[in-house]
């Protein structure tokens, strides 16, 4: 794959850095507690009650110097951070342009949202991160192998649901369901409980 080949990585395996690639990008992380201007109130509400409503977003009008603010969610562990940093990173090589700042959230299969592309950019660069993040041979060797998605998600330094999504894009995932049948009712029936509370206390 030409951005795991552009990163300098040789093998199959080896975990792409998002944030290394970002560079090449000209895209420069900022770290949330350095923005100035916030309410204190918006700043509650962003890293509080809001946090799970947005990952991260991007500046679309660049710097004097023709590089791109990028804020990712600091509520949010490095694993969700390199997702979302690498779907920006894609929308910049892939050449989408956003009309403003443009906010990323997750919808509620866990997938990245960025709001002001269209759905083809949006798909486009999320698959093309995925799988940059997540190369097919070796997510093919790992569930074979008999890895868990949370295992693989760890080796790679990504989400499980990441993990889950490119297995189930790349057709693996009758062959990994037919290897953690067991984990995967558990989960579901994890779920569900959890549902069924939620609804009992609304």
């Amino acid at each position: 794959m030409g951005l795991r080949e552009f990163a300098g990585l040789k093998r199959d395996d080896e975990p792409l850095d998002p944030f290394a690639l970002a560079l090449y990008a000209k895209l420069m992380v900022v770290d949330f507690e350095h923005i100035n201007g916030l309410s204190e109130e918006t700043r509650l509400h962003l890293l509080g009650s809001g946090s799970d409503a947005w990952s991260g977003g991007t500046a679309s009008r660049p710097l004097p110097n023709g590089w791109r603010l990028v804020i990712l969610n600091p509520r949010h562990g490095r694993a969700r951070n390199n997702a979302t940093l690498m779907e920006e990173v894609c929308h910049v090589f892939l050449g989408h342009k956003a009309n403003r700042l443009h906010i990323v959230a997750e919808d509620r299969n866990g997938k990245t949202v960025s709001r002001d592309y269209n759905d083809d950019d949006e798909e486009a660069a999320y698959a093309v991160g995925a799988a940059a993040l997540v190369p097919y041979s070796s997510l093919r060797r790992f569930v074979l192998q008999g890895r868990t998605s949370t295992e693989i998600a760890r080796h790679f330094n990504v989400s499980r649901e990441l993990i889950e999504y490119r297995i189930k894009v790349s057709r693996l995932w009758p062959e990994y369901r037919k290897r953690h049948a067991e984990e995967i009712a558990r989960r579901y029936e994890q779920q569900n409980n959890f549902m069924r509370q939620k609804a009992q206390a609304e």
